[in-house]
């Protein structure tokens, strides 16, 4: 028999040219155009939650706080706030001075009126001694206040309900 022995061949593959690597030179800071900061989100929906300042629980501050944003008060502060946010002092928190606030929720004290609000939450561990004016007023179980409320009425209206200390019935400054 004839057979014939022939040796697989090993051919090599073709070794591709050695390049120089490509290069990529960075431009100079002056190359480059100048970096803008992201322009400032305009909200047109006023029902997004306002950027709020806080007091914390050991800073103690007297002054006045003025602005657009909310405040939330954890320690002491002596002044008067007026605020087109929301106004909260929470529990262990003593505020001394006069308030205006879209909404005011006080879970710790208040020493001061209350001159314009248009709502007023009184929790469980709060207590107001001043007077306070707002369009509604809720009060849990359990808070204090010694000071006379009005709530409830326009501004051109004129009548004010006070509440006497017996508990018994309301009397109106209206005149009728």
């Amino acid at each position: 028999m004839w057979k014939e022995t022939t040796a697989s061949r090993y051919t090599p593959a073709p070794v591709p040219e050695a390049k120089e690597p490509t290069r990529f030179d960075t431009p100079s800071k002056s190359d480059l155009p100048p970096l803008s900061a992201p322009a400032p989100v305009v909200r047109a929906d006023s029902s997004l939650p306002r950027k709020e300042s806080l007091i914390a629980p050991d800073i103690t501050i007297e002054g006045k706080i003025e602005g657009g944003g909310s405040v939330r008060v954890a320690g002491k502060f002596k002044g008067d706030v007026n605020v087109q946010g929301d106004l909260t002092i929470e529990a262990g928190a003593k505020l001394t001075g006069g308030v205006r606030a879209d909404k005011v929720t006080i879970a710790g004290e208040l020493e001061g009126n209350i001159e314009q609000s248009t709502r007023v939450d009184l929790l469980q561990t709060g207590v107001v001694i001043g007077d306070l004016k707002a369009g509604s007023l809720t009060v849990a179980a359990g808070a204090r206040m010694r000071g006379r409320a009005e709530f409830g009425w326009d501004e051109g209206n004129g009548s004010t309900t006070t509440w006497p200390g017996n508990g018994h019935g309301k009397e109106s400054d209206s005149g009728s």
